[in-house]
């Protein structure tokens, strides 16, 4: 397999230019950080996750984790990599400074995420993880939970998790039955089964800290009526010290399509005692929060695991001699990269990594301003912003992850469909990103029916103002590539402007609802083109170089090849139901 080098330049390129980064360090509580730090750190991360965390990758889809008596045991090579990755501090990169972390911007350490998505996607959900229920702790918890936990989850010494999931309340989490009864101490005990437990347990750690999702016994009904709590593996003492277990027992672990090295737990929770936090009945409040930094992390897996995949294409490309290229020597066999389709199919894989790249790097700013910002109605911006972007950035980078890593298998031919080249494991690892938190269909559904109407559709019209405006700089340049990205963002921003105001305007849900994932590949696919927009444009602004007319070019590529396609999905987005339903269930079933 292919080494793994971080795109680094593209990384700092986008934290520069699209994630506004001068900006973000110059918000109260960055004082003790500058550019040169960063790009420092970042320099760091690259180098660690090549020569630590990548060498892992394999060897976490080909041993796995095991269950064992109740126990899982994760392989080996993951025990030293964490080690090393506790020890050099990159789990507290973005750690609130109070509870032991560097506090660098939270934008930083998800520039961070995606290159140890990249170096080994399952091993990397852990941090993950516990990074979401950080946020949960330190922005809804009480004091005491505070002290108790923060500081062994900023620095890795614990892992979090999010405890959603049962067999009968999936993504309908309202039916959930797990319990939790008040006792005469303050805490609660929490009974119930939780099934897809990401990294719900693991021997990386002492300690795994669950935050779970319960019913008070006076709870009103769905969603209104679910409490969240703390509830770890094993009680804490007044000291800090591990105490007792807490009767958390891990049932089995499931065995998958791909992220082998990560374990999907079963977890059975008997009589456990749990921590409220914040106030009772608001649990999904606080949870969603969670949820929604998770999201926009899957979002970035799709990306991270397509880099990857795309690193070994061009790796396997110019290795793998196939026919001759035109114009090529008679007796010549020529790399398969130097064939059209072949590059076509590379230079899609490109132009969609970039394009995501700079989609869930303007998110993950928006969502940082919008703690940060020192203005309130700033702050307010940024929050509609995150608000509109996340079920995008989630939805369409996940589903460009399945896809990129699919033509990654194509460029192999016969042996990417092997397990011999690795391209098959980055095909398999990236298919449950469409699914785990809230499936795609579910983001596409919030995107139409709760995101559009947001500011009586003030918000994604504002947005879509944004890149209609960038055909005035492209007017000024008198390069070919950039009137080719004119002429086709004009229509394509003109069929997403038509799509939104048919679907906010529309009458009946169900026609809304038809149209909501048709909507959000639209919503993607123009935004993308944007973001490459704003790169080519800050590219053609710096000194050039080879990489700089590659920025460029893949914009060019992008508008010319993959922006027409949104007007496509015009006729989908406001179509309505009636077709989907026209054929009666029993007449989708195969005649007899």
């Amino acid at each position: 397999m292919a080494d793994f080098t971080p795109p680094l330049r593209d990384i700092k390129f986008n934290l520069q230019h699209i994630a506004g980064l001068d900006e973000l360090i110059g918000y109260p509580g960055f004082e003790h950080v500058d550019p040169d730090t960063i790009d420092g750190a970042l320099d760091e991360a690259a180098r660690f996750m090549t020569e630590v965390v990548a060498p892992t990758n394999r060897a976490g889809d080909e041993i796995g984790c095991v269950w064992d008596a109740g126990s899982v045991v994760t392989p080996e090579a993951f025990k030293d990599a964490w080690r090393k990755y506790v020890d050099a501090g990159w789990s507290a990169v973005a750690g609130p400074a109070e509870f032991g972390g560097h506090g660098f911007p939270e934008t930083v350490g998800f520039a961070i995420s995606e290159m140890f998505v990249s170096a080994n996607l399952a091993f990397s959900l852990n941090p993950m993880l516990t990074g979401s229920a950080i946020t949960v702790i330190r922005d809804h918890a009480d004091d005491s939970l505070r002290s108790t936990y923060l500081e062994k989850l900023v620095t890795a010494e614990w892992t979090g998790t999010m405890v959603l999931t049962e067999p009968e309340a999936g993504s309908d989490v309202g039916a959930l039955r797990t319990r939790a009864i008040p006792t005469d101490d303050g805490t609660y005990r929490i009974s119930g089964s939780k099934i897809y437990i990401t990294w719900g347990d693991h021997d990386l750690t002492d300690n795994i800290v669950h935050l779970v999702l319960a019913r008070l016994p006076d709870a009103p009904p769905g969603t209104k009526g679910i409490s969240l709590f703390v509830v770890p593996k094993m009680l804490v003492d007044d000291d800090g010290s591990i105490g007792s277990w807490n009767n958390v027992e891990t049932v089995s672990i499931e065995h998958k399509l791909g992220i082998h090295g990560s374990p999907t737990a079963v977890l059975s929770f008997e009589n456990s005692v749990g921590y409220i936090v914040g106030e009772p009945n608001r649990g999904m409040r606080y949870m969603f929060a969670m949820m929604n930094q998770a999201r926009r992390e899957v979002g970035l897996e799709g990306l991270g695991i397509s880099e990857r995949a795309f690193q070994q294409a061009v790796a396997y490309a110019q290795e793998r001699g196939q026919g001759r290229a035109v114009g090529a020597p008679k007796t010549e066999v020529s790399p398969i990269i130097e064939h059209p389709d072949v590059r076509r199919m590379l230079m899609t894989m490109k132009a969609y990594n970039e394009a995501s790249r700079g989609l869930l790097y303007d998110t993950a700013a928006a969502g940082e301003r919008a703690r940060r910002h020192p203005d309130e109605a700033g702050r307010r911006r940024a929050a509609d912003r995150v608000a509109l972007l996340t079920p995008v950035a989630k939805a369409w980078c996940s589903d460009l992850g399945v896809a990129m890593t699919s033509i990654g298998v194509q460029v192999h031919g016969g042996m990417g469909y092997v397990e011999e080249t690795g391209a098959a494991q980055h095909y398999r690892d990236a298919r449950i990103t469409p699914i785990y938190e809230g499936t795609n269909g579910i983001q596409a559904i919030d995107l139409v029916m709760r995101k559009l109407p947001m500011d009586d559709g003030g918000v994604v019209r504002s947005y879509l103002d944004e890149m209609a405006a960038l055909e005035a700089p492209l007017a000024q340049s008198d390069d070919p590539r950039f009137a080719v990205m004119r002429e086709a963002l004009a229509p394509a921003v003109a069929a997403l402007r038509e799509a939104t105001e048919w679907l906010i305007t529309c009458d009946d849900p169900n026609d809304r609802l038809a149209g909501a994932s048709p909507y959000l590949d639209m919503f993607g696919i123009v935004a993308g083109g944007g973001y490459l927009i704003r790169m080519a444009l800050a590219a053609a602004a710096e000194e050039r170089d080879p990489w700089i007319d590659a920025k460029i070019d893949t914009a060019a590529f992008y508008a010319h090849q993959i922006l027409p396609r949104a007007a496509g999905w015009l006729s989908s987005s406001t179509a309505g139901a009636s077709e989907l339903f026209a054929i009666p269930v029993d007449g989708l079933e195969a005649a007899k």
